[in-house]
This record gives structure tokens, sequence and C-alpha cells, in this order.
């Protein structure tokens, strides 16, 4: 019947916002009990989303009992606006965070304990930074800046993840974003406060009158998300004239499927470092490098155009002095020279896909300097 009102706007005003009644009432007062033909089509164009979302979910409700393909000839999805947001990635553009409609998971379930409205880029590294810290099991945090990690850690502690992360890049972490897996305690707390400004954290939870240690923090937002869980499956991206869906990379690594293939075999500590740092590579742009000590990243390079450049900045985040280091890359060495220079920074262990034509090229030069090296056989860009 809305549908049919809907089709006749010229004559018919049809509502199916309670809240569009006294706009409505006001007009028919103001113009001897008809409406302008603007407002009829207002109406008659709400009545069509609402009926076109409810067909939507019919069609989303059905379509999960039935069989279909995992991609989709047809991709319908509804938003519906959740908040408006300081600005865009400039402040000169607007932005809204828009949610599924019909469901509140993910950063819609997101609840604001204090600070000032979030921005677009908040939203952006907010959720990347929950997707490095849903990796791990054990008490975890990651600082992320612009949509890559500068620091991150597991420990057995939340307190020493977190000091752990920040140490890794100090001049980085200033207003970054902070994500911890774990529910915030007074000891991190006190840990973070003393670190400097920031400009989010978020965390599963808060113990009791923690969140009051930030209160002097006006501008600092203090995020709570208590199910790190994500459904789903697909991801997509929009370019000029449509959108791209792909599966989502949640592949696991199972570490007794790696290959050793060089001379010197890692040991059983440094396996563990190089899962960790495989696991912080595969949220890092492309071309990603990440070099750990332990489970806490010492130097991370993201974003460059040659892996050997990768390589060098995460080198050079390192220092010298830094120790026996493992490194993790997202894809494959082209050339020996990113091992030469790896060696230098006193990498001893490597995790890779492998699959490149100089493969035999660089377990030679991993041999040559007493590297050990695993394949992974899986590639893990991020564009």
């Amino acid at each position: 019947m809305l549908r049919s009102a809907a089709k006749n706007s010229a004559s018919v005003a049809v509502i199916c916002d309670p809240r569009r009644y006294a706009g409505v009432i006001s007009e028919m007062k103001r113009n001897n009990g008809s409406l302008p033909g603007e407002l009829l089509r207002s109406l008659a164009a709400e009545v069509f989303a609402r009926t076109s979302a409810y067909d939507s979910a019919i069609h989303a409700y059905l379509s999960g009992q039935c069989s279909e393909p995992d991609l989709p000839r047809e991709l319908r999805m509804e938003f519906v606006k959740l908040q408006e947001l300081r600005y865009g990635e400039n402040p000169h553009q607007r932005a809204a965070f828009y949610g599924r409609a019909g469901e509140r998971s993910g950063l819609a379930a997101m609840r604001q304990l204090q600070g000032k409205e979030l921005s677009f880029n908040n939203f952006l590294d907010l959720n990347a930074a929950v997707e490095i810290v849903r990796e791990f099991d054990s008490p975890a945090a990651v600082i992320v800046k612009h949509n890559n990690p500068c620091g991150a850690a597991c420990a057995v502690s939340l307190t020493k993840a977190y000091l752990d992360a920040w140490k890794c890049d100090r001049l980085s972490a200033f207003g970054g974003i902070v994500a911890l897996n774990k529910p915030l305690d007074a000891k991190t707390a006190s840990a973070i406060l003393r670190s400097g400004f920031l400009e989010c954290i978020i965390a599963p939870g808060y113990e009791q009158g923690t969140a009051e240690l930030f209160k002097n923090k006006k501008n600092l937002r203090l995020l709570e998300l208590p199910d790190y869980n994500d459904t789903q499956t697909m991801d997509f991206k929009r370019v000029n004239g449509g959108c791209l869906l792909q599966e989502r990379d949640i592949f696991s690594l199972d570490d007794k499927k790696l290959t050793v293939v060089t001379e010197k075999k890692p040991g059983r500590k440094q396996m563990e470092s190089l899962v960790f740092a495989w696991e912080i590579a595969k949220h890092v742009k492309s071309n990603a490098i990440v070099l750990a000590k332990g489970t806490h990243c010492v130097g991370i390079g993201a974003g460059q155009m040659s892996r050997v450049e990768s390589v060098a900045i995460a080198a050079k985040k390192a220092g010298k002095g830094a120790g026996e280091l493992c490194l993790a890359s997202d894809a494959f060495f082209p050339k020996p020279d990113s091992i030469t220079l790896a060696a230098r920074a006193g990498v001893k262990a490597i995790i890779q896909p492998g699959g490149s034509i100089a493969d035999e090229e660089i377990i030679s030069a991993c041999n040559k300097h007493g590297i050990a090296m695993v394949f992974t056989g899986i590639r893990h860009f991020k564009h």
C-alpha cells in the first residue's frame, strides 16, 4: 500500500516515518490543507527507500537459506547513518559513519566513553588496530598511524605488551591509535599516560575506575568494543565506476606446514618470533617488512615501492645493537640485496612466502650469512 500510494505522489501524501507528522501538519496549515509538490516527492522518495530496504532484508535472509555462489552476480547492501564525523580525510571534506542495516557488529557496536568527535581517519585507524590485536590470544597491544602499525607486541601482561609496542617507534607513536585485546587495567593505563599524546584508545573493556584516570585528557577518545570477533567474510573497496569484492584475508598460518629451505634451521624461540612477525606483516601496507625480537616489533618498513627500501627503513627503526632479530616479509624477495641488508641489521631468521624465480639466489645468500629461512607458500599483500 505504501508503494502504491507513493507511485501517485502528485496527488497523495504518504508518510512512513512518524517524525514527519509535525512538519506535514505545519505545511498543511500554512497552505490551506494542501502540500507543495517538492514535499510530496520527498515523502514518496522516503517510502521507496523504506520498501527497498525491506525487500533487500528479505533478499538477504532468503539468500542465506540458499546455496549461492560466494561471489554473487548482484551485490546489494543497505547501510544506515550512525553518526556524523568531525570531517573526512581532510577538514574540508564532510563525512559520516554508516553501519549495516539490521545489525550492530564491528565498529558499529563501539561505545565512546570520552573525548571529542571521531574523524574519518580515526575510524580507518581504529579498524586497522583492532584487526591486528584480534589475531592474538595472549595480551597484545598495537599502535597504529595512517593505517600501519608503528609498534606491536604480545607479552605475559598487557602493560608489558603496551610498553614493548610503544618502544618500537616512540617518535611515530605520537598521536597514534592504541588497541588492546584485553580490558584496560590501571597499571597499563598509567603506562599509557606516561607515553605522550595519543588520539584514541580502544579496548574490549575497562576495569573499574580505569577510565577515570584519563579524565584530564579531554581530547583523548576512549572507546569500548566488547566483541572483537568479526563474522564478515568478504571485503570490498570502492573504485571509480564500481567496486571490487574479494574474500577477506583471514588465512591462519599453520607452523607445522612451514618449509625450512636453508642449511640453518630456526630454533623454537626463533620460530615463535617468526610467526608473530608474520601475523603483523599481514596487516602492514605492501611492501611490508617486520623486524621482531621475541614477540614484539623493533622495526617496521611499510608501503615502499621496493622491498629493499622497506628492509632499510625497518633496520633504521630497529637501530644498531638491536641484537639477533627475526624478519617477516609479506611477499617474496626478488633479489638478494634485501638479505645482505638484513644480515647487516642482525637478522638471524626470515619468514617469507617464497615463489620468486630468484629463490635459489635468496636461499644461497641466507646460507652465506648463516640465516635460517622458512617459506609459507602464502602471500599477504595489503594495498
